[in-house]
């Protein structure tokens, strides 16, 4: 499919403007910045809607970060306020006190920790900074579950999770963002792993099947198929018992 970036671009500055309108005027977006495509993306869009005086970028390492030179390009080059607030003894804290409690702690666990943690710390300045939390999530990653629950996929508004993420990276382009920053390979920042590693398939080949429903490994379809179904409860509010008696 034929995709239009400046146009979905102005559409975008536009409704985070008029949801800022609604739901928080005068407020300021507050993000997370890992210095990958997507939180690039969000905080430039957001620049364009809001200004810079009015984005607040939020770098969180735990303990040591090797790419955080990216986030720091970013914060740079778009000329916002931000903060670096190093997670490690969060985190370590909490680990610690649940190795006291007895509990075996798994591989997710350590994984699924930093992010949930990261949201909370945004909030937590968010509250402190008359901000609104900005979702950075893509709809290439939502569809197959790639995100933290109350983690990296919480926020107050999502301006990008119905735009895939070669539709992000066109976006990005877009709004002349440094080319490193927008093609820089994605990983999680926490396992060491890319994304396409860990998901076993190409974002190339994910957004195709996503626009299109083609696709040609059936493995690779099943797989797909099998993360979306598994996931779907994560795009949904909390599962609640209606009581009719």
């Amino acid at each position: 499919m034929d995709f239009d970036a400046k146009k979905a671009t102005r559409a975008t500055v536009e409704w985070i403007q008029q949801w800022f309108e609604k739901n928080g005027p005068g407020c300021n977006a507050v993000i997370g910045i890992s210095g990958g495509k997507d939180s690039s993306v969000a905080a430039a869009l957001c620049v364009e809607a809001l200004g810079k005086d009015r984005v607040i970028g939020v770098l969180m390492p735990n303990g040591e970060q090797n790419d955080i030179d990216m986030s720091h390009l970013l914060v740079e080059h778009l000329g916002i306020k931000s903060y670096v607030i190093n997670i490690a003894s969060a985190f370590d804290g909490i680990i610690a006190e649940m190795e006291k409690a007895g509990i075996e702690i798994g591989k997710d666990t350590r994984i699924n920790l930093p992010p949930r943690l990261r949201m909370s710390t945004l909030y937590a300045v968010g509250q402190s900074h008359n901000g609104r939390v900005i979702n950075t999530c893509n709809m290439s990653e939502d569809w197959v579950g790639y995100s933290t629950r109350y983690g990296d996929s919480a926020g107050d508004m999502s301006p990008m999770c119905n735009f895939t993420t070669a539709e992000i990276r066109a976006i990005g382009t877009e709004l002349g963002l440094p080319d490193v920053l927008v093609h820089k390979t994605p990983t999680d920042g926490l396992s060491g792993q890319t994304d396409e590693d860990k998901l076993g398939f190409t974002y190339e080949v994910l957004d195709h099947y996503i626009r299109t429903g083609e696709i040609e490994d059936l493995e690779v379809k099943e797989k797909i198929d099998r993360l979306h179904e598994r996931n779907l409860f994560k795009l949904r509010y909390m599962d609640t018992f209606e009581y009719k008696g």
